[in-house]
């Protein structure tokens, strides 16, 4: 509760433009950064292990914008998201869940169904026009 009264304090007598995003570094991403000193680095890209964190961090900075009358989300909020990925979660498709392939018993009917229907009408095909041959 403390932490939230002093911020509130210094963000509303700051206003908007270049100190929010100084704002959302100070009051934001700090706690973001303890938050996931805490978190073993192997976890980072396991969703179930930060969805907390960063659900607090974006709620963090909607609160900040709303405190400093700016708009939410903005190109500020953007692009210090990006700066949060590119340093935490820039290297999660490597060590994160990677697409795979769904198994056969799944993607087997998806490629042979459409054979199967090419190779038929091929045949109905074929079969039509020798019929209506001889019926001229």
């Amino acid at each position: 509760m403390g932490i939230q009264c002093t911020a509130s304090q210094y963000v509303s007598a700051l206003g908007c433009g270049p100190h929010y995003e100084y704002a959302i570094e100070d009051f934001c991403l700090g706690k973001f950064r303890l938050d996931m000193q805490e978190l073993d680095q192997r976890h980072w890209c396991n969703w179930e292990d930060t969805v907390e964190l960063y659900e607090e961090l974006t709620n963090c900075t909607y609160l900040v914008a709303l405190k400093m009358d700016c708009f939410w989300p903005n190109r500020l909020v953007d692009e210090f998201f990006i700066r949060v990925h590119r340093h935490y979660f820039h290297d999660c498709s490597l060590t994160g869940r990677l697409p795979m392939d769904p198994p056969n018993r799944i993607l087997g009917p998806f490629i042979v169904v459409p054979i199967l229907v090419t190779l038929l009408m091929t045949a109905l095909v074929v079969w039509r026009s020798k019929r209506s041959e001889g019926i001229v």
